[in-house]
């Protein structure tokens, strides 16, 4: 591993910072410091900015409307816009660019990728994401969505939960079950589904807070042409891994930026709030910062594998598990260093909802408290920590298996 980025590398860093210096206000403090409205006004407008100059997916071949930039310019790109407190794109494009475009450039065949590549960097196909249900969130395998051929279409019935951005979406990429005679993994098919019909139903879910990023997703007789299976049919559970892989490994190096940010207001906290004058929380403050850099390490080490031409695997779950449990423990330690002060929802709310805060937010008891309950949610979504570990533990370090007891045909009951 070396830590160092090349000469050229860094040419084109000042690059980027020089757009960044362009395009954003002179007195721009990140995302975290605007309002609601302003953030989803300026977060449109900055997707439009970021097409004009070709910085959506920059990574992709030219011939699918990327730019063919290399990955290290990608892994840039994502750290200086992270440092400026700036997306990537609106919320689907998580979905869309970073995670079933690139599954599409692996698995699809190339009718797809030149029909839905380009419409994925256009904004006119706006995914989300078809994954857990009531009774398949850590046992994914054991989803029960029904996927049954029709002629020449699919007709899709059953539920989805847990569906960020649903609510903004007109694409959903489902897990469904195809074959229910086969084992559970094997029996699973990964499609490609319009939202814009009448058979398909998106519920709000409000979180602890009063937002609303989840959904339920009803499908009732909904259909999406034959062809819109990626990876062949029954064999979704390997292109759904391969998706996971782009979900948890995507942010390697730029997931240290944003947490490094949002401790370093911490520390502020503490110093102003006298916390600093206690060992204990002195112990603590420093095991935040020792998680962090083992972050920053761990994110260098995906970025090399990755530079060597690896595709992201079950390793990413390292990187899940550290990063989700440590999210928990840095806000209540923000919601103990306020004391009886965290009692009051005082000041601005926060302003993002998954993983940490977004730059230049507030250091309010309302910010830090809202932040920490949502932290709670993220040892759960993108995989439960119970789940990363077994990964860890049989796919990464070759541990013995635990016993299964669903072998055989899947039944739902």
């Amino acid at each position: 591993m070396d830590p160092t980025y090349s000469a050229e590398a860094q040419a084109f860093r000042a690059k980027i910072k020089a757009f960044l210096a362009e395009h954003l206000p002179a007195d721009w403090k990140g995302l975290g410091a605007l309002g609601s409205a302003e953030r989803s006004a300026f977060v449109e407008s900055w997707r439009t900015t970021l097409a004009e100059n070709r910085l959506l997916a920059v990574a992709w071949p030219t011939e699918y409307g990327g730019v063919g930039l290399s990955q290290i310019e990608q892994v840039i790109i994502n750290e200086e816009f992270a440092r400026a407190g700036v997306p990537q794109g609106v919320p689907n494009d998580g979905f869309g660019i970073g995670m079933v475009g690139p599954t599409i450039m692996v698995w699809g065949t190339e009718e797809q990728k030149k029909h839905y590549i380009p419409r994925i960097l256009s904004g006119e196909d706006r995914w989300c994401q078809g994954y857990s249900e009531p009774d398949a969130g850590s046992d994914l395998a054991n989803l029960g969505c029904r996927a049954e051929l029709d002629g020449d279409e699919w007709v899709v019935n059953g539920q989805k939960i847990w569906t960020s951005a649903g609510h903004t979406a007109n694409w959903i990429f489902v897990l469904c079950r195809t074959s229910p005679h086969n084992p559970k993994h094997a029996g699973i098919s990964f499609l490609l589904v319009p939202m814009d019909q009448p058979g398909v139903e998106v519920r709000p879910i409000v979180n602890i807070i009063g937002g609303h990023e989840f959904n339920e997703v009803f499908f009732t007789d909904a259909r999406t042409p034959k062809g819109n299976v990626i990876g062949e049919v029954d064999n979704g559970w390997a292109v759904a891994n391969t998706l996971l892989g782009f979900e948890r490994g995507g942010r390697a190096t730029s997931l240290y930026i944003t947490y490094r940010e949002e401790l370093d207001r911490l520390l502020a906290v503490a110093d102003e709030r006298g916390a600093t004058a206690s060992p204990m929380v002195r112990q603590k403050l420093a095991w935040c910062h020792s998680q962090v850099e083992v972050m920053r390490y761990l994110g260098m080490r995906t970025l090399t594998r990755t530079l060597a031409g690896d595709r992201p695997g079950p390793e990413s779950s390292l990187m899940k598990l550290l990063w989700s449990e440590y999210h928990r423990e840095v806000t209540q330690l923000a919601v103990d260093i306020h004391g009886a002060d965290a009692m009051v929802m005082a000041g601005r709310a926060a302003a993002s909802g998954i993983a940490g805060d977004a730059v230049g937010s507030p250091s309010s008891s309302r910010s830090w408290n809202e932040v920490s309950m949502r932290a709670r949610a993220g040892t759960i979504y993108a995989g439960t920590s119970q789940v990363q570990r077994n990964i860890i533990g049989e796919r990464v370090l070759g541990l013995p298996k635990e016993p299964r007891t669903d072998d055989g045909p899947w039944r739902r009951t």
